[in-house]
């Protein structure tokens, strides 16, 4: 909104204003964006966490099947944290970034959607006190539905460099310089897959105290830089990577996410007083999607995101061994819950996944110039 305002009306008073002509700069704005979403959720947080314990009464509902000591050390803390964490995304993007840019708009359009699916699914959840909140199958639909729409957005008002205009129905792979597939429309099923597939797989890695927003905040760091180089001619032609016009706007998504996070992470660090919840955990995974399908890092999204990946598997895992043979692969899953039936505490599990989060991060920001 401020970058429109200073497109308006700044630049008649750049000369007698000379700050005016930060708001010009992606770096700046995106700054701002995250010491604004930081605020925002640092603001909100004892109000909205006190105000939640009062409304919620017992808070989110515990597995008993579960780890025994979350039933009890776990037992009354509030969910849909994840309000607090959508308030900062919102309001940083929006007050900071380009409003006229679609890749916005989609990313937006998904987090805030997915958002609402996931408030349903904890309220449904908190007001019967069950873990089983809104019909899986309802859910699942709606958010292919969500991500279909976005993906045609993006497809279809995004940005065509001349050099390649079949860019976005394209596959692009990394390590290569060329590969360009183009998938024509199937491209948006492909989308869909990536944005329903991150989505659904930072909720199953929500599962203990700050595990999951901070691989968040990894891979919202990991997608800016991306998001910033591959929207930059020089920056892409350099390192021969795919340019997408106006793609680089996203990157003030992604330090929006990071504040947010952060600001997040100040409650939800161990012990926490707020869980993310659904609202929270299908909000950013699909937000995290669809900067991928923006900058043409699907693929990528699959290394940068390794950690998501590894604990859908072996939900998947499991699941499969179970019903094939009867017997379970992991003592419990997600495979977090692996390790701490092995022992470990959940603070070792926590930071251990971290630094594989960071590692996975640095191999797929490695890619750019790995051709």
């Amino acid at each position: 909104m401020l970058y429109l305002l200073y497109e308006r009306f700044g630049q008649e008073y750049a000369d007698a204003f000379p700050l005016l002509n930060l708001f010009k700069y992606l770096t700046f704005r995106t700054g701002m964006a995250i010491f604004t979403a930081l605020f925002v959720v640092v603001a909100m947080g004892s109000r909205f966490i006190r105000w939640m314990q009062a409304k919620q009464g017992k808070g989110q509902p515990i597995r008993k099947e579960g780890i025994e000591r979350h039933v009890i050390e776990k037992a009354g803390t509030p969910t849909m944290g994840g309000v607090m964490i959508l308030a900062g995304l919102l309001v940083g993007t929006l007050l900071w970034s380009d409003l006229s840019n679609v890749y916005v708009w989609a990313a937006v359009m998904v987090t805030a959607s997915f958002g609402i699916l996931g408030f349903l699914d904890d309220y449904a959840k908190v007001t019967k006190q069950s873990t089983e909140g809104v019909s899986g199958k309802l859910r699942f639909g709606l958010e292919w539905l969500i991500a279909i729409v976005a993906v045609m957005l993006v497809v279809q008002f995004g940005g065509r460099p001349p050099e390649s205009p079949e860019l976005p129905t394209s596959i692009a792979l990394p390590f290569f310089k060329e590969a360009l597939f183009d998938v024509g429309w199937f491209y948006v099923l492909f989308g869909g897959f990536i944005i329903v597939g991150a989505a659904n797989a930072v909720n199953f890695t929500d599962g203990l105290d700050g595990l999951a927003i901070v691989p968040v905040m990894i891979a919202a760091a990991a997608f800016g830089v991306i998001a910033y180089l591959v929207g930059n001619f020089v920056f892409a032609e350099y390192l021969q990577v795919h340019f997408v016009p106006g793609v680089g706007e996203v990157a003030v998504f992604c330090g929006a996410m990071i504040g947010a996070g952060l600001g997040f992470l100040w409650y939800n660090a161990p012990p926490a007083k707020i869980f993310m919840g659904d609202t929270g955990s299908l909000a950013l995974g699909g937000g995290i999607g669809a900067v991928a399908v923006s900058t043409k890092h699907e693929i990528v999204m699959g290394i940068i995101g390794g950690l998501f990946v590894l604990e859908t598997l072996s939900v998947m895992i499991q699941v499969a061994s179970f019903k094939l043979t009867g017997k379970r692969v992991f003592l419990m899953a997600p495979i977090h819950h692996h390790f701490e039936k092995l022992g470990w505490s959940e603070s070792t599990v926590v930071i251990r996944f971290w630094i594989i989060a960071f590692i996975l991060a640095m191999l797929g920001l490695a890619t750019l110039k790995l051709r």
